[in-house]
């Protein structure tokens, strides 16, 4: 069939069909457009529809040149290849849609063509090749945080979109909920601006989203032991810890506690076997559950998602089947029973839940949380909360304003504590509290190892705690990263050792920023992959085997150099991983730091004096008068 020439006719304006208004998210695109971009992001929430929204851009972009008219959108799964098809043929009846992927085989001159990633890069490259870049105004791609993968970047130097300076007529696009990988490498390569933003409290608040109510509850699950590879769990690794009759009951009894009455809930599982335990823990407790994997046959699959839809039992259980572009909308409950270390797999997964649907209310976000100590990502995380936070039947406002108060208790104590040492200002005429962490001396600061229970939690390497705003990573060759907190960035710096020829009055080069990011989950994974690549593994892993042996004699002299005669270490007192963080402290600025401290609690001490004097003069009690 001969496509049809000409601009896309759409049916009904997308806010009659859907309810939402992303006219704003659609102009922005077009204004990067207009000022001759090429390369765009749009970051769109899990759930606000981003198939239908960017879909509607096809039939907004003006063709460049008269023969430039064609649309190709790639997806990496089969789901989101039919799903996209099905909405441009609703959207564009008078224009030819095709789909390449797997044995349907398309002609390469469709208006638009919705494509496989996996099936277009087949045949020997035979099935890309048919697609003329001088056809085409538009490359759209879903999901579109996939984009620095090999196969996506094959596709774009095709279309001439890695080459510099851009001769291509064709736009990209990608559209995406999770613009970040998981190792903190940057999507730079292929997407130029992100030209749209909406995050899921903006989506909640302006009725794009459902509602979400969240609970913590802890799952007793042990994963000290669970090993990591990618950016989360190793899967196999995951299971042994998570599968088991306690947790699964723990699981079981917190559903049936907090959400027997949801009509629709969706449970994350870790892998088949997590799967099918969990069904039959659930299947006990006399509720009816169903289940689909990869190893569903389709035809089943299609009748228990079809049935689960129609609300005819309450609980499908899952595993990484519905993570990415799968339209349930009547989720109103989520059950994270897979715990990961990836925030963007966290945000997929509570993504489910959030599309609106006719008499849903809300969707009930029940987050099963293991331990802390092994790096993993919690729903508080998401809300920029510290991730022990636990909570309870709390609502997006409820997180937003909780982190809120935080920081501003966080901000009142920091400003209190800076005015103590501020040239000019006295901390008698202060008013308010300071809040100080007691070290009798330097060496009480060298050893409190709970700063690094928050970095260590996200990162297999042994960060060192310098102060409130600085952590530091150190080789055994003298290079160093420091991560550290600057204004509202993070930053991550590297710094190199010099070889002894090349040495002058410093030791090390001029360090170099290596990434300033928002987040701090951000940066931490920046940093961590960078260290992978310059620094030896065996010496930054926190478990590594030499951390556990007793401290050298050479760690030992230099620790007892900043103690008295009553304090001295020996070999057997610490371990030789533990002596190399305090070394790094003290190297880093912990004694400087500790002065500060005593000068502040001794300020501290004599307003509190004076405070208690003033009170006791005007206090009156019965019994004697002081003379």
């Amino acid at each position: 069939m001969q496509p049809a020439v000409g601009p896309a006719r759409p049916a009904l304006p997308l806010s009659e069909i859907y309810g939402l208004t992303p006219e704003e998210s659609i102009q922005a695109v077009l204004d990067y457009l207009s000022k001759g971009e090429h390369r765009l992001g749009l970051s769109l929430a899990t759930g606000s529809g981003k198939t239908v929204i960017f879909s509607h851009l096809i039939g907004r972009i003006p063709a460049p040149t008269k023969k430039a008219y064609q649309t190709l959108i790639l997806a990496h799964r089969s789901e989101l290849v039919e799903q996209a098809a099905r909405h441009c043929r609703d959207l564009y009846p008078g224009h030819v849609v095709e789909i390449e992927r797997a044995e349907r085989h398309a002609s390469g001159l469709a208006d638009i063509t919705v494509a496989s990633i996996q099936s277009l890069l087949s045949g020997n490259g035979d099935r890309l090749r048919k697609y003329d870049p001088s056809r085409f105004k538009l490359l759209l791609i879903d999901e579109a945080h996939h984009i620095a993968a090999k196969s996506y970047l094959d596709v774009l130097q095709h279309f001439g979109l890695l080459e510099y300076p851009l001769r291509t007529p064709t736009a990209l696009v990608g559209v995406s909920a999770t613009f970040s990988r998981a190792d903190g490498i940057s999507l730079g390569r292929a997407i130029d601006h992100i030209v749209y933003h909406k995050d899921y409290l903006d989506m909640i608040e302006d009725d794009w989203l459902a509602s979400v109510i969240f609970t913590t509850v802890q799952s007793g699950a042990n994963l000290s032991k669970v090993k990591s590879a990618r950016g989360d769990f190793q899967t196999g690794s995951l299971s042994k810890a998570v599968n088991n009759d306690e947790t699964n009951a723990i699981t079981v009894r917190a559903w049936m506690a907090k959400a027997n009455s949801r009509k629709s809930t969706l449970v994350f599982c870790v892998d088949l076997a997590h799967v099918t335990s969990l069904t039959a823990m659930f299947r006990h407790h006399g509720i009816n559950a169903q289940f689909v994997t990869g190893d569903t046959p389709s035809k089943l699959r299609k009748e228990r998602l079809d049935s689960f839809k129609r609300g005819e039992y309450p609980v499908l259980l899952n595993c990484g089947i519905f993570t990415e572009g799968t339209d349930i909308p009547n989720i109103d409950c989520i059950v994270l029973a897979r715990p990961t270390q990836s925030r963007n797999l966290l945000v997929q997964m509570i993504g489910r839940g959030l599309r609106k649907h006719k008499g849903k209310k809300d969707c009930h976000i029940i987050d099963m949380v293991a331990s802390l100590e092994t790096g993993i990502v919690t729903t508080p995380t998401l809300f920029g909360l510290d991730p022990r936070e636990i909570v309870n039947d709390a609502d997006a406002k409820g997180l937003r304003s909780l982190k809120e108060r935080k920081e501003s208790e966080k901000a009142r104590q920091d400003h209190a504590a800076s005015l103590t040492s501020a040239t000019g200002f006295s901390l008698e005429n202060m008013q308010g509290d300071v809040t100080f962490t007691d070290y009798e001396d330097v060496n009480d600061l060298i050893e409190d190892t709970s700063g690094e229970r928050h970095i260590r939690a996200l990162s297999q390497f042994a960060w060192v705690q310098i102060d409130d705003n600085r952590c530091v990573l150190t080789s055994n060759n003298g290079d160093s990263l420091q991560l550290k907190k600057a204004e509202q960035k993070y930053e991550v710096w590297f710094t190199q050792t010099l070889p002894p020829e090349a040495r002058g009055k410093s030791p090390f080069m001029k360090p170099r920023l290596i990434s300033s990011v928002t987040s701090f989950e951000h940066a931490v994974r920046a940093a961590d992959t960078f260290a992978k690549e310059r620094m030896p593994f065996q010496i930054i892993s926190k478990h590594a085997a030499w951390r556990r042996g007793p401290a050298s004699d050479g760690q030992i002299a230099y620790l007892n150099k900043f103690r008295g005669e009553d304090e001295r270490l020996t070999p057997e007192k610490v371990a030789k991983g533990k002596a190399g963080d305090w070394i790094t402290k003290i190297k880093h600025g912990a004694r400087g730091r500790f002065n500060k401290i005593l000068g502040q609690k001794r300020k501290a001490e004599k307003k509190l004096q004076k405070q208690e004097a003033t009170e006791a003069m005007q206090t009156v009690r019965v019994g004697p008068v002081a003379k």
